[in-house]
């Protein structure tokens, strides 16, 4: 029996693959796959048209440019994915800024004769969104026993720490800002993690994409926690983004999760910005912060997250 040639150009679904035990399959990834480890291996399928390694107001503004030419931010090697010539590409159609579109993917594709190719489109916006598309993966490749095996593995890990934060008697008012210039807060299933690891989050909206956020805004609903989770960057370039907000930001100091200690710098790029198979982690990180003297999963330092200033 011949086996499926997958590709992913998401880093999500790549990790996805690999959890339901099909990560053999895989002949290409997106320029963002890294994990699981070894993935790196694997032929790159997809460029971004503007530098994503500098500052947020940098990208940010290099992103508007490149809309502003009616290009996409990121492009599919057509050559290279007609050269491994998969059987199913596993793509997105949630944000057309974070990763390749389903419409260039499908352009591409259509520019094949004779070969049928399998897209899966995954557009999860909540946590049961994320579940659904875990599924979409697993049936696609015939595996649906482990889809369903993985999907209440998560399940479990997740209701047990919200079972747990229901008895806690604080729910501390959180901030989750997901860029920082322009300031922007945490939308999707961010809000959700909040609500189920004993919080209120001020500024997101499940299932909605990311609100732009003023200081002035920022400043009089004064969160007692703030969580920097900027998307696609780590912890080193989270908390480098965190300091110079803070540095810029006359008051930030007056804020009252400064005055408490409580900013925290996420590793969102392999966490919070990643609706796949390490969604649990996602939320354990969030719990872990939220009410340290009640869970500690050992997520904190060069693992997940870690306090700023």
């Amino acid at each position: 029996m011949t086996v499926e040639r997958v590709v992913s150009l998401l880093p999500s679904a790549t990790e996805i693959v690999a959890a339901l035990g099909c990560g053999d399959r895989l002949v290409g990834r997106s320029h963002e796959c890294d994990f699981p480890p070894g993935v790196e291996r694997l032929p790159v399928c997809t460029r971004p048209r503007v530098d994503v390694f500098g500052t947020s107001a940098a990208i940010d503004e290099a992103m508007r440019g490149a809309v502003a030419d009616a290009l996409a931010v990121y492009e599919v090697l057509e050559g290279e994915l007609r050269r491994l010539q998969p059987d199913t590409i596993v793509t997105q159609d949630q944000c057309e800024v974070r990763a390749v579109s389903l419409a260039d993917v499908e352009a591409c594709v259509a520019a094949w004769s004779g070969r049928p190719v399998k897209l899966v489109s995954l557009g999860a916006r909540t946590i049961a969104g994320v579940r659904d598309d875990i599924l979409a993966v697993a049936k696609a490749l015939n595996v649906g026993n482990g889809g369903a095996a993985l999907v209440a593995a998560i399940a479990r890990r997740n209701d047990a720490i919200a079972a747990a934060a229901k008895t806690l008697k604080e729910r501390p008012t959180v901030a989750c800002i997901e860029w920082t210039a322009p300031l922007m807060a945490a939308g999707n299933w961010v809000p959700e993690m909040v609500a189920m690891a004993g919080g209120r989050d001020l500024f997101g909206e499940a299932s909605a994409h990311a609100p732009a956020l003023t200081w002035e805004a920022l400043r009089a609903a004064d969160p007692e926690v703030v969580i920097f989770m900027p998307c696609g960057f780590g912890l080193e370039r989270t908390r480098a983004e965190a300091a110079a907000l803070a540095q810029a930001t006359p008051g930030w100091r007056d804020l009252a999760a400064v005055r408490a200690g409580r900013v925290y710098a996420t590793d969102a790029n392999s966490f919070f910005n990643r609706p796949g198979s390490r969604l649990a982690e996602s939320l354990e990180i969030m719990a872990e912060i939220l009410h340290p003297e009640a869970f500690d999963f050992g997520h904190q330092g060069s693992k997940g997250w870690a306090k700023v200033g």
